[in-house]
């Protein structure tokens, strides 16, 4: 049964793999629901095991620890179509823009506030549209071998979830969605935010991510303790709530693509990550300072070339399609554009 951490529901999952069919499409509606009213859900008894998660989380502090030299030998390459590797604090922009041919100076203005957070993407080994940067073996031996193994056992909690929304949202096949997901296009990302001034981030000097919806099917995100996630509240458009963590949950939230497949049904929330709760901030020399955050965001997306058009259980002469297909990649293309530049900027300096 759905329960409720604030505006954002809990959905226990642990019936899906072996429940009856009335279980699996009671939590059907369930996500369904929270998906329609919030775009935002807890999932708890998810198919990712507490100890690989807390395996996970330890390769991405040693990763972070590193010294900024080592990090820089898997560098992520200039501009916004492949996305891999190391990103350093102020090299990523992410906004909810869309720019265009010739607009150039909004792409500046956009960016005269720097994004104070790091990053690592890793994606499929097999996929040529997005190869992978890695770090050399000696330098964190392990890490590629256990980053390729999670890839894919996150992608096994996401095909349940693929196959939830299915049958949520009414289609006969449960496969339906995974005809359009071999698993090759997705994203795995570890996210290290560091110490900055309390006062720096509530007075917008610096931010961490600005608030901005996902491209993709679904996003799976796993957070530490720390906090600073927030949703748009439904019921009051612009303003925040707190996705407060909860230990070992996964928190989905819907993507825009999913979105188009549901004609605006089920809902591509707009979220931020932003100055976390006042017990996680520290004194270091008279300044107020965050503690770190640690997040592993997984993002799920179609194919590349897969298309995406309105369903038509969501499409009807009352109702009509609100957008025109579209191919993921090119999808993908549009809203990356002024994430990263062609000439990377130096790192932001932080604590």
């Amino acid at each position: 049964m759905a329960t409720d951490q604030g505006t954002i529901p809990v959905i226990d999952f642990s019936a899906w793999p072996a429940g009856s069919t009335e279980d699996k499409k009671r939590i059907a509606a369930e996500l369904i629901d929270a998906c329609r009213r919030v775009g935002f859900v807890y999932i708890v008894n998810h198919r990712v095991s507490n100890e690989l998660l807390e395996e996970a989380f330890r390769w991405s502090k040693k990763l972070f620890d590193l010294p900024e030299e080592k990090k820089m030998l898997a560098p992520h390459p200039p501009g916004p179509n492949v996305h891999r590797g190391y990103s350093w604090p102020g090299l990523e922009k992410v906004s909810q823009n869309i720019f265009k041919d010739g607009e150039e100076e909004k792409e500046a203005e956009n960016r005269k506030i720097s994004d104070v957070k790091e990053s690592y993407e890793i994606g499929s080994e097999d996929f040529e549209l997005q190869p992978n940067v890695w770090l050399p073996e000696e330098v964190l031996p392990g890490f590629r071998g256990f980053m390729t193994e999670f890839y894919w056992r996150c992608f096994e909690a996401a095909k349940e979830l693929l196959r939830t929304l299915a049958i949520g949202v009414g289609l006969d096949d449960e496969d339906f969605f995974l005809r359009f997901h071999s698993g090759e296009n997705n994203q795995l990302r570890l996210l290290h935010y560091p110490p900055v001034e309390a006062e720096q981030l509530s007075s917008n000097a610096i931010a961490r991510m600005p608030a901005h919806s996902d491209w993709g099917t679904i996003t799976m995100l796993f957070q530490d303790e720390c906090g600073g996630l927030q949703v748009e509240d439904p019921k009051n458009p612009g303003s925040f709530v707190d996705a407060t963590p909860i230990k070992n949950a996964l928190v989905m939230n819907v993507g825009d693509l999913l979105m188009r497949w549901s004609n605006d049904y089920l809902k591509s929330t707009l979220h931020r990550v932003t100055l976390p709760p006042l017990q996680t901030k520290r004194d270091v020399d008279g300044k107020k300072m965050t503690s770190p955050r640690y997040s592993i965001p997984y993002f799920v997306s179609p194919n590349a070339k897969a298309l995406i058009e309105c369903l038509s259980v969501y499409a009807t002469e009352e109702n009509p399609a609100k957008y025109e297909p579209v191919v993921q990649e090119d999808y993908r293309r549009m809203r990356a554009r002024g994430q990263y530049v062609e000439t990377p900027t130096t790192p932001v300096a932080v604590a």
